[in-house]
């Protein structure tokens, strides 16, 4: 199937989302009431458009992110953060969003049940772009001082873990100016990431090591970047609306310090700084403070055709399959559903309810409490669940997938919390031992007691008496 293209501005709210086909130029579907941040604007798994709103008044008021499904007319699921959201990412099975906020706090959510798993301060400066590593393990923060951020997934989503000093695997701080863009190399065996600046600059890291291995200097400040998604090509608009293409020499360099050569192919064809790119099956899709939205054929650097869009200036281009906007029958639905929830505002207390106790006063109370909690919540579940099925409904089959994932990790935490008692008892056992061993035995103590008695006794008498007794 074709594909389609997806347009947001940060201007005003009433200029909405705006999607159309790639090949016809036609307008499929607009949303309004949107405007989403720079690099604010992400498709989850083809089926839901999030935005995160544009707030005027900084972090002050909090802020909004909106989510649509692309399939099914219907209002937006509203979330409301504690502060404004700029720029969003997500992992590529559509599990978790991360978001940035002006302050530098950055956020975590679990998108199928909307928790907040964790908010930290990643930057001193306001968050500017977000993108996760290939294979989502890693996630990696540019803020508006110049400053990079490595930070370990694993890390952060470890609820014990309450600092993130330990989820930072790397930082730098070698670019000047604002970090414009943040891009990973397709493909989870690639190990480097490209960051672009205000500064004039592109530079290629190695993730894993976090050291520089190639900087790309420009004769322009750099707003925006892409990677070809076939060939080694980095493209790179900049804020006199020219996009520059560089060939990427990725490899190890000796020298980290090494600025390419090259002389760019050089793309013209826009009148106002470059605001976004992205590729598409038919090419370079590039749009600019002009208002127009150009696709471009990259190798004989012409524009094939052109989007006017007189609402405003764009900040966001999403490119997804046309087939995601056309609506699907209940079947299909039900067996390619993806679950989305509204995102928490605050970070959720623990809940007891899923058989974690805390204290534990005996085995034989852990035992029952543990095993009566349990019972309560099969029984009402499985009752559920028949009640469904008797319906004979799509979701019985999955609050069955919902349930085995929530025993699953009611045993897991049980399994943890005996093995943590077992390691108590045997340090008691241990320190029993060891005083058993140190100890002296009884016949020893005795005799011990014995000459401190007689050095006392020594001790205490009062020197006159022993002259009197000298003298009888």
């Amino acid at each position: 199937g074709g594909e389609a293209l997806v347009v947001c501005s940060d201007k005003s709210m009433g200029i909405g989302i705006t999607i159309w086909s790639i090949h016809s130029g036609d307008q499929i579907l607009h949303i309004p009431t949107c405007a989403a941040s720079p690099n604010g604007l992400l498709c989850l798994r083809n089926q839901f458009l999030v935005a995160s709103l544009i707030n005027r008044h900084g972090s002050l008021g909090g802020g909004a992110i909106f989510i649509w499904p692309l399939n099914k007319p219907q209002s937006p699921i509203r979330s409301y953060t504690m502060e404004a959201i700029g720029p969003l990412s997500c992992t590529k099975d559509g599990v978790y969003i991360a978001g940035g906020a002006p302050s530098g706090n950055a956020c975590i959510w679990e998108v199928a049940s909307g928790k907040l798993l964790k908010t930290w301060h990643a930057h001193h400066k306001l968050l500017k772009c977000m993108v996760f590593s290939a294979d989502d393990s890693l996630l990696i923060t540019g803020s508006d001082d110049g400053m990079i951020c490595v930070w370990s997934m694993v890390s952060l989503l470890d609820m014990e873990e309450s600092g993130s000093s330990h989820s930072l695997l790397h930082y730098s701080s070698e670019h000047r100016f604002s970090i414009t863009g943040l891009l990973t190399a397709p493909g989870s065996s690639s190990s480097i990431f490209i960051s672009s600046s205000l500064d004039g600059t592109c530079k290629v890291w190695d993730l894993v090591s976090g050291k520089l291995i190639q900087t790309q200097v420009y004769p322009v400040a750099i707003t925006a970047i892409v990677l070809h998604p076939l060939e080694q090509l980095l493209l790179a608009g900049s804020i006199d609306g020219r996009i520059f293409v560089n060939v990427l020499n990725i490899g190890l360099v000796e020298d980290p310090f090494l600025v390419a050569e090259d002389k760019p192919v050089v793309l013209k064809g826009h009148n106002g700084s470059i605001t976004a790119l992205t590729f598409s099956r038919s090419g370079l899709i590039s749009t600019s403070e002009d208002r127009i939205v150009c696709l471009w054929d990259v190798v004989t650097r012409v524009i094939v055709k052109k989007f006017n869009h007189q609402k405003g200036a764009l900040t966001n281009l999403v490119v997804i399959p046309q087939s995601s906007v056309l609506p699907v029958s209940n079947n299909k639905r039900a067996s390619n559903q993806y679950r989305v929830s509204s995102l928490d505002k605050y970070p959720q207390p623990a809940n007891t309810s899923n058989g974690l106790i805390t204290l534990l006063p005996s085995c034989s109370s852990l035992k029952e409490d543990q095993t009566s909690i349990y019972n309560q919540r099969t029984n009402s579940l499985e009752q559920q669940i028949f009640d469904l099925e008797q319906r004979q409904t799509p979701a019985a089959m999955q609050m069955k997938v919902e349930t085995s994932i929530d025993n699953r990790i009611w045993a897991t935490q049980m399994t943890k919390h005996v093995m943590e008692m077992n390691k108590h008892l045997q340090s008691r056992l241990l320190d029993l031992m060891q005083c058993q061993l140190l100890w002296p035995r009884p016949t020893d103590i005795d005799s011990l007691t014995a000459e401190k008695k007689k050095k006392k006794l020594k001790i205490g008498s009062p020197p006159l008496q022993e002259q009197e007794q000298s003298e009888s």
